[in-house]
């Protein structure tokens, strides 16, 4: 965990990767390998991990995936622009980007895009945060602008589940798919006393009244998501 390359080229662009899984690290890091300009300069599963990999690795691009071991990507990204580091961050997640790319966005990230998209456009979109551009596929950038010029859902209009934290809505959008408290647990390296807890404030936030309705308003939510 939290490997450093000691000696790196100083033309390559130097990637930082944060991924709770080895394998998917393992799977980039070896993918960014066989660019002649690019080269992975650390690796880490956590957030205390990505900060002391921030420090020491000199990262020119941090590519980090939304559910992390102890920790989430979207609160690693707050810390690091809490910093002060404006290093160009990229998100990479297993969810759509209806559910987290504006929240990556709002949190300082630079781009977006989905392990599905990321076995072919992962290297572009690593080349395009670093040029200082924003990248999200062109799908998500319609749905914005439609948004933006009045055909979709405006800014002034929230959807319930805005009013939930980004680990809350971690949480909301496994409950839509099926996941009982201890496979959430699991998947989010929780305690299921702390899944517990993220239901009863959801609860409390949606207004709703026991958890048969919070899990019929999560699948819901999660069909109009897919």
């Amino acid at each position: 965990m939290g490997k450093i390359k000691t000696q790196p080229s100083k033309q390559a662009v130097r990637v930082l990767i944060v991924d709770d899984h080895p394998a998917v690290r393992e799977g980039l890091a070896l993918r960014i390998s066989r660019q002649p300009d690019m080269e992975v300069c650390g690796e880490a599963a956590d957030v205390a991990e990505a900060l002391r990999c921030m420090t020491s690795a000199r990262a020119d691009v941090v590519v980090v995936d939304v559910g992390l071991r102890n920790g989430n990507g979207l609160d690693l990204i707050k810390r690091i622009r809490a910093r002060g580091n404006g290093v160009p961050i990229l998100v990479w997640s297993m969810h759509s980007e209806t559910l987290y790319a504006e929240r990556a966005l709002r949190a300082g990230a630079m781009g977006y895009i989905t392990k599905e998209q990321a076995t072919e456009q992962i290297i572009g979109a690593i080349r395009r945060v670093y040029g200082g551009r924003v990248y999200l596929s062109d799908a998500f950038s319609e749905s914005l602008l439609n948004r933006a010029v009045g055909k979709g859902r405006t800014a002034t209009t929230q959807l319930p589940v805005d009013v939930l934290s980004d680990r809350e809505l971690e949480v909301f959008h496994f409950i839509g798919e099926g996941l009982d408290t201890q496979q959430i647990a699991q998947r989010m390296h929780l305690s299921p006393k702390t899944v517990e807890t993220y239901r009863a404030r959801m609860k409390d936030k949606l207004n709703l009244q026991s958890g048969s309705e919070l899990l019929r308003h999560a699948m819901q939510w999660a069909l109009e998501t897919a």
